[in-house]
């Protein structure tokens, strides 16, 4: 079930300009109007967009720094430091696939008044894939074989293979760029000490006036405990003349409740990730506050399904070994009974407006979703196929069996009678919840069953969990770090989509 970034937005109009990104104005002393109120219900800990440990600190990063590019509402690639989007057409994009050359905007200054050039770029790849950095960008960058200042104002990107995916480095906002001239002496280990970290020099319509580690808000008779973080008016910034604002404010604490109460009483202007029912965002809308902007995006909710038997384990203690698969789930019948037992529409409902079944893995940008896929809810067909496959109801305790090994799973996400598991259960599978966090199998997420998508500037991020395995050994550890999507980069997050759900759909 497809879901809104951060489920769903509550904002006014004059927010949508800066979210997106969009050229903005003048001196601070020039404008007259009213300041923007931002409220991030779980603060940014940081400025850098390439030390983010969240969309938070991106989302905060994103009002000083700025990427090559950007994709807009609708999917569409929209050039913010460059002079132009590359295409076959005007030979930025190499027909081979295997480069791209970008051209910037002339005159762009940082925040200081320090020209912004192609070495900028330059320094700014040489930092993300710099290991001793520990970037958090530095998996939208694996597939670059090297990057070249040809000159000032043109950067020629050289990937390790044919590349369709040209437009994810320097792109969104793990693609913002920071200035060589203040991050140079830091590339090194000592990135997570820079001070611009917190005092960021960036080229965007906003620069950092305050960074408050403590403040307050004050929401009726509550008192939330904040990170503030105050921007004015960037006096380099190249359409000054746009900007509507004569300071933005961003604070950051409490919770998604908080966040509804604080828009509802007229404290902020926009509050992210409200987390609340479908009554709680009608009746903000009916005071007339602000109304419910929901961006479809990219994060997909579904299972994951373990090729191999997590029970048995190799010589060296290795668990989850692909020496040993899967006792149930390496029957294909088995997976499409269970694709098949799955009411996605029901899931979807569970969300109000912010969700919508899906059969894709891949579902943003827009051009990028199958139109060929499908799904259907269908028990008759899922008992069907398991009569097919051999798992029968042979003792009379409602769950198939199978040479006496159950159809039974344990997921740790497992909630009784929630979204599609009334079917699974009809269906003779049983699916328990996982005492104390253990598993034996990772019923976790089912390829296309409920889409739970996220839009966040161009950040392309494809779900919230990955694999994890109990006890690793050198294959289990090797796939931890590939899977593990809490701990992995965008691009590989992206990657391990992109593989792995064409291959399950297709087993499936």
């Amino acid at each position: 079930m497809a879901r809104i970034n951060a489920i769903c937005r509550l904002l006014l109009l004059m927010v949508a300009a800066l979210v997106v990104g969009l050229p903005q104005p003048a001196q601070p002393t020039e404008l007259d109007g009213d300041p923007l109120r931002l409220l991030l219900w779980q603060a940014p800990s940081t400025l850098n967009p390439h030390q983010a440990p969240g969309i938070k600190d991106q989302t905060a990063s994103r009002i000083v720094y700025e990427p090559l590019a950007s994709f807009d509402a609708e999917g569409r690639l929209v050039h913010v430091l460059a002079a132009e989007i590359p295409s076959l057409e005007n030979g930025q994009v190499a027909p081979d696939g295997r480069s791209v050359t970008w051209k910037l905007r002339p005159g762009i200054k940082w925040s200081d008044g320090v020209p912004f050039t192609a070495k900028d770029v330059l320094f700014t790849y040489q930092y993300i894939v710099n290991e001793d950095v520990g970037s958090s960008s530095a998996g939208s960058y694996k597939s670059v074989a090297k990057v070249e200042a040809l000159d000032n104002l043109t950067v020629k990107v050289t990937f390790k293979d044919v590349n369709p995916a040209w437009s994810l480095p320097f792109v969104g906002v793990q693609g913002m760029i920071i200035p060589e001239h203040v991050f140079g002496q830091y590339n090194n280990k000592d990135a997570a000490s820079a001070p611009a970290n917190l005092a960021p020099v960036g080229t965007g319509p906003y620069r950092l006036k305050e960074f408050r580690t403590e403040d307050v808000l004050l929401i009726g008779e509550d008192v939330v405990n904040t990170v503030k973080i105050i921007f004015e008016p960037n006096p380099e910034y190249r359409d000054r003349d746009s900007l509507a604002f004569k300071q933005v404010t961003l604070q950051g604490g409490g919770d998604a409740r908080t966040a509804a109460n604080a828009v509802s009483e007229g404290i902020v202007d926009y509050a992210w990730n409200l987390q609340v029912g479908e009554a709680d965002l009608r009746s903000l809308e009916t005071k007339g506050v602000g109304r419910v902007e929901l961006y479809w995006g990219s994060y997909v909710e579904r299972i994951m399904l373990n090729f191999t038997d997590p029970r048995r384990e190799t010589a060296d203690g290795e668990r989850a070994s692909v020496e040993f698969p899967h006792p149930i789930l390496t029957d294909r019948r088995v997976r499409q009974a269970l694709a098949a037992a799955v009411d996605r529409r029901k899931a979807a409902e569970l969300h109000g407006r912010s969700g919508r079944a899906t059969a894709n893995l891949l579902v943003a940008p827009a051009a990028f979703a199958s139109p060929n896929t499908k799904w259907e809810f269908n028990l008759d067909k899922a008992r069907a196929l398991l009569d097919e496959a051999g798992w029968r109801d042979t003792d009379g305790d409602g769950v198939r069996d199978k040479d006496g090994v159950p159809l039974a799973g344990v997921s740790d996400q497992h909630q009784p009678g929630a979204g599609g598991d009334p079917g699974l259960h009809k269906g003779g599978l049983r699916l328990d919840r996982s005492p104390g966090g253990k598993q034996a199998d990772r019923f976790q997420h089912l390829p296309g069953v409920v889409a739970r998508q996220y839009e966040h500037q161009t950040a392309l991020l494809c779900g919230p969990r990955g694999v994890r395995l109990r006890q690793q050994g050198p294959r289990s550890r090797q796939l931890h770090d590939r899977l593990d999507l809490r701990r992995s980069s965008t691009e590989e997050k992206q990657l391990v989509g992109n593989e792995l759900g064409p291959l399950l759909q297709s087993r499936v």
